[in-house]
């Protein structure tokens, strides 16, 4: 199998992803949503069996390992999404996996991923470096390290959704995305819609003080996320600096982004519940905040992502009773 450095993601790849998901899960929901601003679809990956799209990337990387590396597992880091994707996968396909996680990361997470059986390290988010240590604990076990974005293969599995979408809103709307605002931590959702959609407007939505990719688009050369960053309740999105492969894409592609605060985050929240019935964690609602803030328009046929669902329970009933 060909290392994750010496290939790209491609479209094609995306396909070869999508054949492999349809075997193990059916498409999530793309739901018409009415807004002030218009109308956009929302594409439901809060619905999927670990409550993320991550699963997707996950799958697909776990399942193009050999058998032989099969034997020894692999080794990942997450705050919790990618963390339960790659557990999941692993669990599916009768291999070992170590995460690591931060310390900090919500129960919830923290929880379900040991709910499938993976081996979990802690690590402080602020003063330790997750990928050192994933790299050591990978060369120790001689297991595969799999990243959250900085892979062609997880990019390339996340761009599913987008694919999906397509045929979804081909049937529903009469043709496929005209602009797509996708949740944006790491940028490997955002990556491989762009891949998918090459004529579309991609805006990526990230967290104020976070939003590391959107400045990176705007300077066009990677920016990391700045010191002291402030506190956020979007634990998926806390990337402190996204990597070339995803934003190599995004840059080609012509992507834009847009910040979002914690009460528009939490805004969109209610809306999703209160509207949709639907449980939104804070990372995966900020693509909703930036419609719903009116920081990011309606264009066409727009398909708007609620990339994860994974909340604390105290948490979302603080958020939805205001």
């Amino acid at each position: 199998m060909q290392n994750r450095k010496s290939r790209t993601p491609t479209l094609a790849g995306v396909k070869d992803a999508a054949e492999r998901i349809r075997e193990i899960v059916p498409p999530t929901p793309l739901v018409p949503f009415e807004t002030e601003h218009g109308q956009v679809w929302l594409k439901c990956e809060n619905l999927q069996p670990i409550g993320a799209f991550k699963l997707r990337g996950g799958y697909h990387r776990l399942a193009a390992l050999s058998e032989e590396q099969r034997k020894t597992g692999v080794v990942a880091f997450s705050s919790g999404n990618h963390a339960q994707g790659v557990a999941w996968a692993a669990k599916r396909l009768g291999m070992p996996a170590l995460i690591v996680m931060p310390a900090d990361a919500p129960r919830a997470k923290l929880d379900a991923t040991r709910a499938l059986g993976a081996e979990i390290v802690t690590y402080d988010r602020m003063t330790e470096g997750r990928e050192e240590l994933a790299a050591r604990l990978g060369e120790e076990r001689g297991a595969v390290v799999v990243p959250s974005f900085d892979d062609p293969w997880v990019v390339e599995g996340q761009g599913t959704a987008a694919l999906e979408a397509v045929d979804q809103m081909t049937a529903l709307a009469g043709g496929p995305p005209d602009s797509a605002v996708t949740c944006c931590g790491g940028g490997g959702l955002s990556a491989g819609t762009a891949l998918v959609l090459p004529d579309a407007q991609i805006t990526i939505v990230e967290p104020e003080g976070w939003d590391d990719m959107a400045r990176s688009l705007a300077t066009g050369k990677i920016e990391p996320v700045g010191s002291n960053p402030p506190d956020t309740r979007c634990d998926a999105l806390q990337t402190m600096r996204v990597a070339p492969i995803t934003f190599d894409i995004l840059k080609a592609h012509g992507a834009t982004g847009v910040a979002v605060s914690e009460a528009e985050v939490a805004h969109a929240m209610r809306v999703a519940y209160s509207r949709l019935q639907l449980v939104v964690e804070p990372g995966g609602a900020v693509a909703l905040a930036a419609v719903l803030s009116g920081k990011v328009k309606p264009k066409g046929r727009t398909m708007v992502t609620l990339s994860g669902g994974n909340v604390d329970p105290a948490i979302f009933a603080e958020i939805i009773l205001g």
